[in-house]
């Protein structure tokens, strides 16, 4: 059997609630931006007057996924036909054993994505889409990881636009989020919205189950689960932590955007390295930041050093 990552969803508010499921977005290297599809979607009544619990059950495994867009990325709309999907490992820590983390996207005569194999220049904990020469102008293409549900279904789960002749390098974050409202599987949601007060399952300390009730108040408690030895020696199911949440506090930026003096910061957010280009998601000042402009950025404590703002979407700035 392979190993899953379950989430029960129980209702204990007074009315029929609406729940989707998202994952936490992989960190992408070229500093593109980054959309998030819905996994899954499903009404559900007060467990109290029907006794029902919502389980959406994903396979614990890594998934290299490209589709052909129809249209560029919108929220609330299908991100695209998935086309192709490849079952991939993630790249070892040094020292550790080779692992097949390359796949190379093809586009003609259609769109697919070869056996992965091994390479060497992926960072630890992400794989490859090594894409090939096309014409962005005629057609664009998503790229990204994808998820497989128990049923079968895969989703991608989160992506950037492909560019052509590239490698790009995705490194998958296995936390998952419960939010109410409706955004059916595949299509395009705002992360950052919708994450705010959601119930959060992260599986990386090796939960495998989560238990999540929606409280009659509008906070959810998780009750976070793992195998584990009982009393009679067998396996089984052991809650290890609960998680209540109700107005969760936001993630601390770690990332500022000072002027090109260096005299004042504009702007923090959150950025998962410094690389150049460095992405900086959850701005609390976009409006004081413009494309082509100088500025200095790095962690809120510095070192800082001189980028240029190329790109502004929302709340998510890329200097370079």
């Amino acid at each position: 059997m392979p190993t899953t990552i379950t989430i029960n969803v129980t209702n204990n508010s007074t009315t029929m609630q609406n729940f989707f499921f998202f994952q936490q977005p992989a960190a992408y290297s070229g500093g593109q931006q980054v959309y998030t599809n819905s996994l899954y979607s499903q009404a559900l009544l007060p467990y109290s007057t029907s006794g029902a619990v919502l389980t959406f059950t994903m396979i614990l495994q890594y998934y290299a996924g490209v589709q052909q867009q129809v249209q560029p990325p919108q929220i609330g709309q299908p991100s695209g036909q998935l086309a192709a999907i490849q079952a991939i490992n993630l790249t070892s820590a040094a020292g550790g054993p080779q692992t097949n983390n390359t796949t190379n996207m093809t586009v003609s005569p259609s769109l697919g994505l070869s056996v992965p194999t091994y390479t060497a220049g992926p960072q630890a904990g992400s794989f490859r889409i090594v894409t090939p020469t096309f014409n962005p102008v005629l057609t664009n293409y998503n790229a990204g990881s994808a998820v497989q549900a128990l049923s079968g279904a895969i989703t991608l789960s989160n992506f950037v636009t492909a560019q052509p002749n590239t490698n790009l390098d995705c490194q998958p974050i296995i936390k998952f989020y419960v939010q109410t409202g409706t955004y059916t599987a595949g299509t395009v949601m705002n992360f950052t919205s919708s994450s705010i007060n959601a119930a959060v399952c992260d599986a990386t300390p090796g939960f495998t189950t989560f238990n999540v009730t929606y409280n009659v108040d509008g906070t959810w408690t998780v009750r976070n689960m793992a195998v584990s030895s009982l009393a009679d020696g067998t396996l089984g199911l052991v809650e290890r932590s609960v998680t209540p949440s109700g107005l969760l506090a936001p993630i601390a930026p770690n990332a500022a955007v000072k002027n090109e003096a260096g005299t004042s910061v504009i702007s923090t957010g959150n950025a998962v390295n410094f690389d150049l280009p460095t992405t900086i998601t959850n701005l609390n000042n976009p409006g004081g930041l413009a494309v082509f402009k100088e500025y200095q950025v790095g962690p809120t404590n510095g070192p800082f050093r001189g980028t240029m703002c190329t790109n502004l979407a929302g709340t998510t700035g890329t200097f370079s």
